[in-house]
């Protein structure tokens, strides 16, 4: 066993330090100017991030729920509609389809990326099916190409659910940049966090981007006037600046976490459990490490009493939540979804994470592993 006892599963204060001086200088400068929400952070950060992501617009908003959310206003999807997506994400990705009046639908998942399967897609489509949310699981990119011909094929909206894996890629293209819309969130403990919460929504295309603008801003074309209903979703300076410092150092921090990745695989690649899968056809952004192991709870466990830090994303399909009872889905009908949430562990990774945490972690797996049975 190694010296280490304790393995957080995030750890946010190395980098705080590295960038606070950074930071204080920009609130700073904003507390200065006077310009508190959608000023010149936020102008200055949708650019930056549009260069970034490669997308022609990035618009701005509260966070990655509401991105979600405007995206679907934004394309007119609403009551009578079908809007098929994964049954293995958080709950937000399908509440944001209830929420705008449309009808989640279901459709499960490969077992090896845990993205939503193109092939079952195609299963689930109906005459009012008008839109498409891929997930880009744990940082994993979806089948973006397979996707969008199926959109093709049935005129379907694509909106790309980037919430865990900004900076991720296929190909030499950044996820964000393929569907018809993509939403990030900057919650703290993603690959891009701000120091509260965030969201960005990237588009090709120029009419949703400037009905996106009045959605985030009660749907003002210009100061007290309004021609629909919109909402009150705007990314505030503050967090834009931090946002633009911490955008500056994404590419070192996304190959901080697959240094770390990278460990894992080499350390837990004797032990016969399910290690996370690499994209062949593009860049994993590991915001996520997800293993599989069979008597999880048990193994998670005993991480727990060595003080190894863990969680399980997800531990409940969204087809067979309380809430979704309505829409008759049964146990066994997402099979590899289902399978899925009683075997995925997620270990603790983040950028600068030191090494010997992975070889602790590896360490107290062995064990937990033959304790577990």
């Amino acid at each position: 066993m190694h010296d280490v006892k304790a393995v957080p599963f995030l750890d946010l204060s190395a980098q705080y330090k590295e960038l606070e001086a950074e930071w204080f200088d920009a609130i700073r400068v904003a507390g200065q100017s006077g310009a508190f929400v959608l000023g010149p952070n936020v102008a200055a950060f949708e650019k930056e991030a549009g260069a970034y992501t490669g997308a022609a617009h990035t618009i701005g908003c509260a966070n990655g729920t509401d991105a979600l959310i405007l995206s679907l206003r934004a394309l007119d999807i609403g009551s009578g509609d079908e809007v098929i997506t994964s049954p293995f994400t958080f709950f937000a990705t399908a509440e944001a389809v209830t929420l705008v009046g449309a009808k989640p639908v279901f459709a499960d998942i490969e077992a090896d990326s845990y993205n939503i399967d193109p092939e079952r897609i195609r299963e689930r489509i109906t005459p009012r099916t008008k839109a498409i949310i891929p997930v880009h699981l744990y940082g994993y990119p979806a089948k973006m190409d397979a996707i969008m011909k199926i959109a093709r094929e049935h005129n379907l909206a694509v909106i790309e659910d980037c919430a865990q894996a900004f900076g991720a890629m296929i190909g030499d293209k950044r996820v964000g940049s393929f569907g018809d819309a993509g939403t990030f969130s900057f919650y703290p403990t993603k690959v891009l966090g701000c120091y509260g919460d965030g969201g960005l929504i990237s588009t090709g295309r120029d009419d949703i981007n400037e009905r996106l603008r009045r959605l985030r801003n009660h749907g003002a074309y210009k100061a007290y006037m309004h021609n629909e209903i919109g909402y009150n979703s705007r990314l505030d300076e503050i967090q834009a600046a931090v946002l633009r410092i911490k955008l500056r150092h994404i590419e070192r921090d996304i190959a901080a976490r697959t240094v770390v990745a990278t460990e894992y695989d080499r350390c837990l690649s004797a032990l016969g459990i399910g290690l996370p899968a690499r994209p062949s056809y593009g860049r994993h952004a590991f915001n996520i490490y997800t293993i599989r192991v069979k008597n999880r709870d048990r193994v998670r466990q005993v991480l727990t009493d060595n003080k190894i830090a863990s969680s399980v994303y997800y531990p409940h399909p969204l087809h067979l939540q309380d809430v979704y009872q309505s829409l008759g889905y049964a146990c066994g009908s997402m099979p590899i979804s289902e399978q899925a949430v009683s075997e995925v562990l997620s270990l603790p990774i983040y950028p600068g994470m030191p090494l010997v945490y992975v070889e602790r972690v590896a360490d107290v797996l062995k064990t937990a592993l033959k304790a577990a049975g």
